[in-house]
């Protein structure tokens, strides 16, 4: 079944489109620029999702949920973030559509035109601030810490599951403070729980920093971002945590009375993930073979495979193990079908990521054990039946930190030190990953050097060194490495 995708050494690319397709991920629609969740695709997401959702209601977070259609004029009250999102809107005009006076089907009734157009929802903060105009009014109300699970259109020309679709779901958060230095409070939070997410769930090692002030998020005053590395030598934005001063406060107006009586404006943060780690996952750890998923984020951690076909005594241990790992937390199935070959089986659950793999047979059953296949490095083992069941559970902690450190391992070799720009070009070309190198801190270096090079600064980095040198474009003054790459 291995056969069906391409290497990644031949064509990275193909590679990837190849696993979503076969290991069922996702599949092309009828809408250009939009994908079908296909069930194991959308379980991941749903253990991203629902590992967020704890760690935000843990932090003191609730759920809510606001309008997927957003008036016009709500957008052109905050400048900065209408010209962000402009160019990617889908606009809603008319309300109706009726019988085609000149044939069949159907056409927009031009009578139906809406007196004010609506957006789609690319984002919320423009239909949160003028909620929440409403709701606040005392230093009693604040704060306000509501993350809302939601799907999301920006309209794009160039696609790819999962990493760039026009529509696309995605948890946001959306918070409101009395002070300053507690919605910076809150930015910083939500940045290390994405982080721990990220290393501790998905196995993804990141490199946390904050945006520059052209990289920043339409209307932010800091963004602060969680950067992964692909195995192509790539940067994906994994996720952003946004402290927005009082734009939006200002831009609708929200103001509330302190203890002292005094009348002043609000502060924000906004925040949030995408279905984009799920294909992020897909690219920092899968392999020639196949879809490879991290246990504390497969949906089933333990395929039992009964050898060759299922019988009364193969099936009666696979359940009393099936349930022993239920009671310690661990999902698992049995594979029932009776019309494939259990070759075939091995291979269809290798290349859906399955974790691990249990071989059951008659003569293993005879011999008091079963053999045990782990996904990441395709070992496998006889293990007598009766420690069967605590080995499992030692297995999927260990694939789980084995996939950490190898991806960590990659990572950390393709960070590079360079003090010119023909190094800098050099690396992108032969070795790809991080770039480390001086930059001047100004906007136009910036662009210029993402013109030459198509690397832009994936961020400045949180434990940035403070080091003097010299820009490698301008050879001006620079305080610090910054980190560059070419991204998703």
């Amino acid at each position: 079944m291995s056969k069906e995708i391409t290497n990644r050494s031949e064509d990275y690319s193909q590679w990837y489109n190849d696993i979503v397709k076969k290991a069922g991920l996702a599949d092309h629609s009828a809408v250009r620029g939009c994908m079908v969740i296909k069930p194991l695709g959308y379980a991941i997401w749903e253990h991203m999702r629902d590992e967020l959702d704890r760690a935000f209601k843990e932090t003191g977070h609730v759920n809510a949920y606001f309008p997927l259609f957003i008036p016009k004029s709500f957008l052109s009250k905050e400048a900065q973030h209408v010209e962000g999102f402009a160019k990617e809107c889908a606009v809603v005009t008319h309300h109706r559509l009726m019988k085609d006076p000149e044939g069949d089907g159907v056409v927009v009734d031009p009578s139906a035109k809406l007196e004010e157009e609506l957006i789609v929802r690319p984002t919320s903060e423009t239909i949160i601030w003028n909620t929440y105009k409403d709701w606040i009014k005392s230093y009693r109300d604040l704060p306000i810490l509501i993350n809302q699970s939601a799907n999301v259109v920006r309209w794009e020309m160039r696609t790819r599951p999962f990493l760039r679709t026009a529509e696309f779901l995605w948890q946001e958060g959306h918070t409101a403070h009395a002070t300053k230095e507690e919605a910076e409070k809150e930015a910083a939070l939500i940045h290390e729980l994405y982080t721990r997410f990220l290393e501790d769930f998905a196995a993804i090692p990141i490199i946390k920093g904050r945006k520059t002030e052209n990289e920043r998020f339409a209307g932010a005053v800091e963004t602060y971002t969680v950067e992964a590395l692909m195995q192509d030598g790539k940067a994906l934005q994994a996720g952003t945590s946004h402290f927005l001063g009082q734009n939006f406060a200002k831009a609708f107006d929200v103001k509330f009375l302190t203890d002292t009586n005094k009348e002043e404006l609000v502060w924000a943060t906004s925040w949030g993930v995408t279905t984009r780690m799920v294909g992020a996952l897909v690219m920092v750890h899968s392999d020639d073979d196949g879809l490879v998923i991290p246990p504390k984020l497969a949906p089933t951690q333990v395929v039992f495979i009964p050898i060759p076909k299922p019988n009364e005594d193969i099936l009666e241990l696979a359940t009393k193990m099936q349930s022993e790992l239920k009671s310690r937390g661990i999902s698992s199935k049995i594979d029932k079908d009776t019309k494939k070959r259990p070759g075939f089986k091995f291979a269809e659950h290798e290349m859906k990521g399955t974790p691990i793999r249990v071989g059951i047979g008659m003569r293993d059953i005879e011999k008091g054990v079963v053999e045990i296949a782990r996904r990441d490095t395709k070992e496998k083992q006889l293990i007598p039946i009766d420690a069967s069941v605590e080995y499992i559970v030692h297995l999927l902690d260990d694939i789980q930190d084995n996939l950490f450190h190898k991806a960590k391992k990659f990572r950390d070799s393709h960070i590079t030190e360079v003090d010119d720009l023909d190094t800098f070009q050099a690396v992108l070309k032969d070795k790809g990953g991080f770039i480390l190198a001086h930059w001047d801190g100004t906007v136009q270096t910036e662009k210029k050097i993402k013109e030459l090079t198509k690397a832009t600064i994936r961020c400045i980095p949180s434990d940035q060194k403070k080091e003097t040198g010299s820009c490698i474009l301008t050879g001006k003054p620079s305080a610090g490495r910054v980190l560059f790459a070419k991204s998703y």
